[in-house]
């Protein structure tokens, strides 16, 4: 049995929204990774079963790696369809916004959204939610957007209603956004879930396999390079690796390339802390990546320094300025919380 997470009044809320509904528009944030995909694409398929008009719309592409899941060739791009994209917007009866928590991670799209005369309901795991819509599903301590998802077709008394492919997309994000249930992942309502769905029918190895088993060979040969550029700080137990725009186009780089690469130096041993700067191919900024093992807050870090936020193992963020730059920001930072560092290490 799960736990009564999220509450009854806001469930009998938005199952209202749903029954009256015809058209239904799901949204999720720039860049989208696969709990965005996977939540998002978890929701369609349930609305399909419910005979709904539903759309998935992301800001922009995503990576090559999440194109096997089903529905992926129904998703929208709003940079490439903007009209279609902003007349389906505003025209829905209800839009779900999905896996951000705040307006602006929508990007382009944040205006067409806002100015919709739709309901709209918020279901996200991240910190400190915006007041942007009417109904807010907001429960940082799960493990992912794609898990509430589930949860709430579930405490609306759907289960039997999910499909086989629902499910894998469900599992997807569940599986992304935890590193492959190695991180924020201790809860064992989870296995609970993953177990209700195999029950669907999923093949979780396959999963595993077309998720982190299908890179190109450019990419095997980029991951080399960056890590035989690494930055090693003992002293305050954490790692740095990054990418430049050049280094990107010298290995035929493609969204989703450098997916996970902040995970590799946390298998040195006394490493706590990993952070990953790529300089942005479309805009003048440096993303930052941050991932830590243990109680090391990387979410403080990344608010503090980076403009940014997240969870207590797995958070980002954005700088404006020169990789150079954002390095003497990242070695500020290790100072101030180098006895916390040290305190894991």
């Amino acid at each position: 049995m799960l736990t009564k997470v999220i509450e009854q009044s806001k469930i009998d809320h938005f199952a209202k929204w749903m029954e009256r509904a015809d058209k239904i528009v799901i949204v999720a944030h720039v860049a989208p990774d696969g709990d965005a995909i996977g939540s998002s694409l978890g929701l369609w398929h349930f609305l399909n079963t419910q005979d709904k008009d539903a759309t998935v719309i992301v800001p922009n592409a995503f990576p090559d790696f999440l194109r096997w899941m089903p529905g992926s060739k129904d998703i929208l791009l709003y940079d490439r369809y903007k009209e279609f994209a902003d007349k389906l917007i505003a025209e829905a009866d209800v839009i779900c916004c999905l896996d951000f928590n705040a307006i602006s991670r929508i990007d382009a799209m944040a205006d067409a959204v806002s100015a919709s005369p739709a309901r709209k309901i918020l279901v996200d795991h991240h910190l400190n939610p915006e007041d942007f819509c009417r109904i807010i599903i907001s429960h940082p301590e799960i493990s992912s957007t794609s898990e509430l998802v589930f949860r709430l077709i579930c405490r609306m008394g759907y289960f039997s209603d999910i499909t086989k492919e629902g499910a894998e997309c469900i599992y997807t994000g569940m599986m992304t956004d935890t590193g492959g249930f190695t991180y924020n992942s201790n809860n064992r309502e989870i296995y609970f879930i993953i177990s209700e769905l195999l029950s669907k029918g999923i093949d979780k190895d396959d999963i595993y396999r077309k998720v982190y088993n299908t890179y190109s060979e450019s990419r095997l040969r980029l991951m080399g390079h960056v890590l035989s550029q690494m930055k090693v700080y003992p002293e305050h137990h954490a790692a740095l690796i990054t990418l430049t725009k050049k280094e990107q186009s010298n290995f035929n780089y493609i969204r989703g390339d450098s997916e996970g690469f902040v995970n590799i130096p946390l298998s040195i041993k006394n490493v706590v802390f990993s952070c990953f700067l790529r300089e942005d191919t479309e805009k003048p900024m440096i993303k930052v990546s941050l991932r830590s093992v243990g109680s090391f807050p990387c979410n403080r870090l990344a608010a503090e320094f980076f403009n940014g936020g997240g969870h207590l193992n797995a958070s980002g963020g954005e700088f404006y300025g020169t990789l150079e730059e954002a390095e003497k920001v990242l070695e500020l930072a290790l100072e101030k919380f180098k006895p916390l560092l040290n305190a894991k290490g």
